[in-house]
């Protein structure tokens, strides 16, 4: 049986808010298209270029910010090192000049309200996220070509619909919770043990340590910046950022001046129930309000549920003793496994599956990563991800104004909590009588995606999204 090979770094991107496959991926799907126009030595004969976007990245585009992603793939601008603060100098700049400069190295004219086209009433069959570049030469030939946005990140062309499958052989094929689970019995090994074996077929054991560590750095300077960043998110919503408040309001009057003092002062408050669970909707909170304001996140394993995992992981770090390099890096494996798993069996896309695709998997990944550290046996990671993701299925994804902020911001928070409980839950728990396993809940939860109605789908046509005034909005 072929298999997909998903690379933890696949599950784990470092990029800019506010949506992974309203955002990230169409910057992506730019990129990937200059770089195609480079390769074929036609970059510097192109005369204009208009963009199209059809289905949900055209009902929602505006809101996550669609229109400036394409523009900044464009311009050969990288999301991973691309400075957040010069996004709104660098599309005022083209705007006012009308002129894009293509990979940074050929200017053409271009009109972002007339090139770049909404087609509100169209959607293409393979994905809902699919958007087209339509070339013009200056000796008057055309070329066109389609990318779809297919979740978390992942960018696929028209031309090659199957992705990354069969590409690289892994010592552990893994499709399934039930092929992970046959690869740990028979090797002995966690699962964050077998991931690290399968990322030797991309690089050394070093390399991987070390990127999972700078995943980790990036997760950790957003929730520090989120919890320190007062203001209103942009967008029109007058969304007020609640996590700096609350992180004032938890510190009391103690002192820090760096993230490790920070930890510290939370680590000091103790083990009170309320004030943890204040501490991890605030940790949620922050990450999220980052990623709505187009600051830069990592998707976990979407930017719309890119508070979840940080949450839990740092939950873990301050107040279960687990602040060590192997620790985040044992966590991480395990979370993202379980994330490649939903993504091969259902769907991590909003647009496809709706908000149980994003906060849904999310919180599974977390709730097996949480339990396998804290000591639980892989069955009880899996028995844990089961049940988060169960307490999820049929949740619908309808933002308000087209915007990652409402209800998007407090569902990480949701996602986060679920995932603590269901870890504790499977760690009391005995697999031996589980009802239900991750692939049941897997196949579940791409059946109910198929029966969802594209309106509670990312398009913002259903829902809070058009039941809640926007004037009277408040996350």
């Amino acid at each position: 049986m072929s298999h997909e090979a998903i690379s933890v770094f696949d599950m784990f991107k470092i990029g800019v808010g506010p949506s992974s496959s309203h955002t990230l991926g169409p910057w992506q799907a730019a990129r990937k298209f200059i770089s195609g126009l480079q390769q074929r030595d036609i970059l510097s004969t192109v005369r204009n270029i208009e963009v199209l976007l059809y289905g949900s990245l055209a009902k929602t585009g505006v809101g996550h910010g669609t229109d400036i992603a394409v523009q900044l793939g464009l311009s050969g601008e990288d999301p991973v090192s691309f400075e957040v603060n010069n996004i709104n100098a660098k599309m005022s700049d083209i705007k006012k000049m009308q002129k894009l400069m293509l990979a940074g190295k050929h200017e053409i004219d271009f009109n972002p309200s007339e090139d770049i086209e909404f087609l509100f009433g169209e959607s293409l069959p393979f994905h809902p996220n699919a958007l087209s570049f339509l070339v013009t030469f200056y000796d008057g030939s055309t070329i066109a070509e389609t990318y779809y946005s297919i979740g978390g990140g992942f960018v696929v062309q028209e031309k090659d619909k199957t992705g990354n499958v069969d590409k690289i052989t892994l010592p552990f094929p893994i499709n399934t919770a039930a092929e992970l689970l046959h690869w740990c019995m028979k090797t002995g090994l966690n699962i964050s043990e077998v991931v690290l074996e399968n990322e030797h077929a991309w690089r050394s054991e070093k390399d991987t340590k070390a990127g999972m560590m700078n995943i980790w750095r990036v997760m950790a300077e957003c929730i520090y910046r989120g919890c320190h960043t007062t203001g209103t998110l942009p967008g029109g919503l007058g969304v007020k950022r609640r996590a700096a408040v609350l992180n004032k309001k938890l510190i009391t009057h103690n002192e820090y001046d760096d993230f490790k003092g920070w930890l510290a002062v939370v680590k000091s408050g103790g083990n009170d129930f309320k004030y943890i669970l204040d501490w991890v909707s605030c940790f949620a909170m922050a990450v999220n309000e980052e990623n709505a304001g187009f600051g830069r996140v990592v998707t976990a394993p979407t930017n719309g549920s890119a508070g979840v995992i940080p949450a839990v992981l740092l939950y873990y770090y301050v107040f279960c003793e687990g602040d060590t390099n192997d620790n985040i890096i044992h966590f991480l494996l395990t979370a993202a496994e379980v994330g490649s798993i939903f993504k091969k069996g259902s769907t991590i896309s909003a647009a496809m599956g709706g908000c149980q695709a994003e906060i849904g998997v999310s919180s599974a990944m977390a709730a097996a990563a949480l339990t396998e550290c804290m000591g639980g046996t892989q069955r009880q990671a899996l028995m844990a991800a089961e049940i988060a993701m169960e307490h999820h299925l049929g949740m619908t994804c309808d933002p308000v104004g087209g915007l990652v902020q409402v209800p998007c911001i407090e569902r990480n928070t949701m996602g986060a909590i679920k995932a603590i409980t269901a870890s504790q839950l499977a760690m009391q728990s005995s697999p031996d009588y589980a009802k239900v396993s991750l692939d049941d809940v897997i196949k579940t939860m791409w059946d109910t995606a198929q029966d969802m109605n594209s309106k509670y789908k990312e398009t913002a046509d259903g829902g809070l999204a058009v039941n809640v005034p926007l004037s009277l909005s408040e996350c």
